[in-house]
C-alpha cells in the first residue's frame, strides 16, 4: 500500500477565500454525516472522526456547531453524494466526490472542469476499479503485533498494516471503518489519530510530466474551487516534484 494514501485532497487553505471554502465543505460533510448517523459523536464514529479532522484543519467551532444544529432540526438542505470518474492530463485517473443538492448542476460544473483541462469524464466504474476504497487509520505507536491482534479479535478485515517511524497505519475496506476504529479504541483507549479517513487509494501511479503538469494542476484547482466538490483522488505522480 505504501505512501499512496498521502495522495489525498489537494486543496489546502492558503487565503481567506480558500479557508471559507474549506469551512463550507466541512460544514456540509458534517451536516450529512450527522443527518445519516445521528448528531452524537460518541455513537457516530464517522462523525467523531470528521469533527476531529475539521478541528485539526482549524475549522472554527461555530461552523461545526451550526452544521450539527442544522442536522438535528427538521428539513434543511437535502444533499446527496455524487461521484464522478474520468481521465486527466497524461491519462491519469481521477475520482471526484461531491455532496450536492442539484446533481444536474454539479455534473455540468465537473464536466466543464475536465473540458477546460483537456480531460474527459468517464462512465461510473471506468477508473474506480483501479483504486482501493479504504478506511485508513494512523496513530502513534510501534506495537504492530498487539494492534493486529486487537483487530483480529474484533473480526476486522484488515487489508494491510504498517509500522514506521513510531507510527502505525491500518488499511481496511471502507465498510470496516467503524468496526476497525472501535476495536482500536477498545484496545488502547483514547487515541490521537493522525489519519482518520476513508479514501480511494490508487493501485498504480501514472507519471504526469511536461505540459501535462500545468494542465493537471489546473484541473485540480478548478475542481477544488467548486462548492459541491468534497474530495479529489487521483493516481498522478508529478515528475518534476522536488
Amino acid at each position: 500500500m505504501g505512501r499512496a494514501f498521502q495522495n489525498r485532497k489537494e486543496s489546502m487553505a492558503k487565503t481567506a477565500a480558500a479557508k471559507t471554502k474549506v469551512y463550507s465543505k466541512y460544514g456540509r460533510e458534517i451536516y450529512v454525516c450527522a443527518k445519516q448517523g445521528g448528531t452524537d459523536p460518541t455513537g457516530n464514529l464517522a462523525l467523531r472522526g470528521l469533527i476531529e479532522r475539521a478541528k485539526k484543519d482549524q475549522v472554527p467551532s461555530h461552523v461545526i456547531d451550526k452544521a450539527l444544529d442544522k442536522a438535528s432540526g427538521v428539513g434543511g438542505e437535502d444533499f446527496s453524494p455524487a461521484r464522478y470518474e474520468g481521465f486527466g492530463p497524461g491519462n491519469c485517473m481521477v475520482i471526484v466526490e461531491c455532496l450536492t443538492d442539484n446533481p444536474n448542476r454539479t455534473f455540468g460544473d465537473v464536466r466543464a472542469c475536465f473540458n477546460k483541462a483537456k480531460s474527459k469524464l468517464g462512465t461510473p466504474g471506468s477508473v474506480s476499479h483501479m483504486f482501493d476504497h479504504c478506511a485508513i487509520l494512523a496513530f502513534p505507536g510501534d506495537d504492530e503485533e498487539a494492534t493486529l491482534e486487537a483487530l483480529m479479535e474484533a473480526e476486522v478485515d484488515v487489508t494491510d498494516i504498517e509500522s514506521e517511524d513510531g507510527h502505525i497505519t491500518i488499511f481496511a475496506p471502507h465498510t470496516e471503518y467503524a468496526k476497525a476504529k472501535q476495536a482500536l479504541l477498545d484496545a488502547f483507549g483514547e487515541l490521537e489519530f493522525e489519519i482518520d479517513e476513508i479514501q480511494f487509494v490508487p493501485q498504480t501511479v501514472t507519471p504526469v510530466e511536461g505540459d501535462d503538469v500545468a494542465m493537471f494542476e489546473k484541473l485540480l484547482d478548478t475542481l477544488n474551487e467548486l462548492d459541491d466538490v468534497q474530495n479529489v483522488f487521483h493516481n498522478a505522480e508529478i515528475e518534476n516534484e522536488t
